[in-house]
């Protein structure tokens, strides 16, 4: 691709424009431009580079001409005279020449040297590469989440690149399905996990193991699926190796587990030959939580589910020799089940949960022997009646004391006073350290803030109401993330409190307009949106309700914080999984 091959024929550039433009798939208009570009450098480097020439190329004949262009300024503001011409001057070569204006001069044609002619190839592969980068983010932008066929063209430590026909894209290493050997040459369905522009231009990603990967290939193998009378609502999986998959029939007569089984498993087969054997356990969708929790663990038999909401976790639990089926080979089945229900699961065999539950029994009995200094058999009264906290025992309604069988209005005033007796001396124990930790008095009148939530603040480090104000939600309540695969609670500074994330929210919003930071009012609106446009009355507005005494939080969690550990991921490998579809 010479330049100076012009002089011999001047339809040399439009042949090569035209050639260009139906190879890469772009406009030809686009190539012309390059080449015009190109010529404009070369002229630069001859007449030189501060001076504006413009290169045209007729787009039917293929002729080339130069032109010096200049704009027209008063004679007295003539700074830059390679750019710019007075307009006295102007006019002695353009008697209609007008300030602003630009005038243009023709420039001898060049004929290019080898350098010039080297820089105006690359100028012409630049442009041409950005136009073809630019067509093909157009082309796929709107295609992510689809399936694309295409022809492996290398692979590169562990990355393979895709030839799609019209772009090249790229499997990255961990997208790539473990122990699947690919050689150059080789067809391969993959799925458009995202298309982004970046510095050097529109990069296409492709996955296999991409959760959606599977869920698509079910689409085109289950025809219900496809016209969408067969919902799949979750899908979890270990790529290469496992996966779960839930799915719902909007049509009660149609079962969604046998249409994606299909005849003999043909249906489900054909995505675990295109996934290199990856094992599939098809699961039946249902609202019921603990329900599905059960089909999610199959092949492991369940003896009872236990929801914390609260947290986000549930308690499973298992006969003890279906401990290691539930678990699975490294923690696969329960970490692949509580993936497809995005809850945080305990596994726990039925004699852990009894002994779990005895000593929490202990622990509460312990509690109200020695806060309200009685004896064994009433504590254990007190804890079989579903009390587990001192504050329910101090501020519940007197008759639900008296009410149980052996106390009378007197006993049960009596057990009132001395729990409220206890809390006062813990308050009295949690201010002091509150005062010794260095927590302004300020950070206890905000509102629905307690004594041990200011401790709590004390001992790490937050000190004033403008530090509270700095929080946001997940400091005090935690919050979960899926790291290498796997559901990692990371823990806020009231875990265990049962505090919300509504009510954490309120808090840090009441502690901004203790601050300063925001109004009342600003607190009004934000309560007003939330509430989809109903009228909230300002002097009606109140925080959430918390408890009464300030000592609350040390003993609501006095069960919760004895979770047992359970049967974790690590203790997995004794046994083989259940086969999967």
């Amino acid at each position: 691709m010479g330049i100076a091959g012009v002089s011999a024929n001047k339809l040399e550039w439009l042949q090569i424009a035209k050639a260009v433009a139906e190879e890469k798939s772009i406009d030809k208009q686009i190539v012309l431009r390059a080449i015009e570009e190109a010529f404009e450098r070369a002229a630069k480097m001859r007449y030189g580079a501060e001076l504006d020439i413009r290169a045209h190329l007729h787009p039917e004949t293929g002729e080339m001409s130069l032109r010096r262009v200049m704009t027209v300024v008063p004679d007295e503001e003539v700074m830059e005279p390679q750019a710019q011409v007075g307009l006295s001057a102007a006019k002695l070569d353009d008697d209609t020449a007008e300030l602003g204006t630009e005038i243009s001069t023709a420039l001898p044609m060049i004929e290019p040297s080898r350098v010039q002619t080297h820089l105006a190839k690359q100028v012409i592969t630049q442009k041409t590469r950005e136009a073809e980068r630019a067509r093909q983010y157009e082309e796929f932008k709107d295609r992510v989440g689809e399936i694309i066929n295409g022809i492996v063209k290398r692979v590169e430590y562990g990355h393979i690149i895709v030839d799609l026909g019209r772009a090249e894209a790229v499997i990255r290493r961990d997208q790539a399905l473990p122990r699947e050997n690919v050689k150059p040459g080789d067809r391969i369905r993959a799925y458009i996990m995202d298309v982004r522009e970046e510095p050097r231009g529109s990069q296409i990603f492709l996955s296999r193991a991409h959760p959606q990967f599977m869920a698509q290939l079910f689409a085109q193998e289950v025809p219900e699926v496809y016209e969408g009378t067969i919902q799949i609502v979750a899908v979890a999986r270990d790529p290469g190796s496992r996966a779960k998959i839930a799915v719902y029939s909007n049509d009660s007569s149609i079962d969604p587990v046998g249409a994606c089984v299909g005849m003999r498993g043909s249906r489900v087969q054909a995505v675990v030959n295109e996934l290199q054997g990856e094992r599939i356990d098809i699961i039946p969708y249902t609202e019921d939580l603990g329900t599905f929790i059960v089909n999610g663990l199959q092949p492991a038999e369940v003896a009872k589910v236990v929801i914390h909401e609260e947290d986000e976790r549930i308690e499973v639990v298992v006969p003890e020799e279906q401990l290691s089926l539930a678990i699975g080979r490294r923690g696969q089945n329960v970490r692949l089940a509580s993936q497809l229900s995005g809850w945080a699961l305990d596994i726990l065999t039925e004699e852990q949960e009894s002994e779990r539950r005895q000593q929490e029994f202990r622990e509460r009995s312990e509690l109200f022997m020695t806060g309200l200094d009685v004896d064994e058999m009433v504590a254990q009264l007190l804890v079989s009646e579903g009390f587990e906290t001192m504050e329910e025992v101090g501020y519940v309604e007197l008759d639900e004391l008296s009410s149980i069988e052996g106390f009378d209005d007197e006993t049960a005033q009596e057990l009132q006073t001395r729990a409220r007796e206890y809390l006062e001396k813990i308050a009295e124990e949690q201010n002091a350290r509150r005062t010794e930790l260095g927590v302004e008095d300020g950070v206890l009148e905000i509102d629905g803030l307690t004594l041990p939530m200011a401790v709590i603040f004390g001992e790490n480090e937050i000190f004033t109401v403008e530090d509270v104000a700095g929080l946001v939600p997940d400091d005090l309540t935690g919050y979960t993330e899926f790291k290498d695969g796997e559901r990692v609670r990371e823990p806020g500074l009231f875990d265990g409190m049962k505090y919300s994330a509504e009510e954490a929210t309120d808090l840090i919003m009441r502690a901004r307009v203790h601050a300063g930071w925001i109004s009342e009012e600003d607190l009004y609106a934000d309560a007003e949106e939330e509430s989809e446009g109903e009228t909230v009355d300002p002097d009606a507005y109140v925080a959430p309700e918390r408890p009464i005494d300030a000592a609350e939080a040390l003993f609501s969690s006095e069960g919760a914080n004895a979770d047992t550990a359970g049967a974790q991921t690590d203790a997995a490998d004794a046994e083989p999984e259940g086969q999967g579809a």
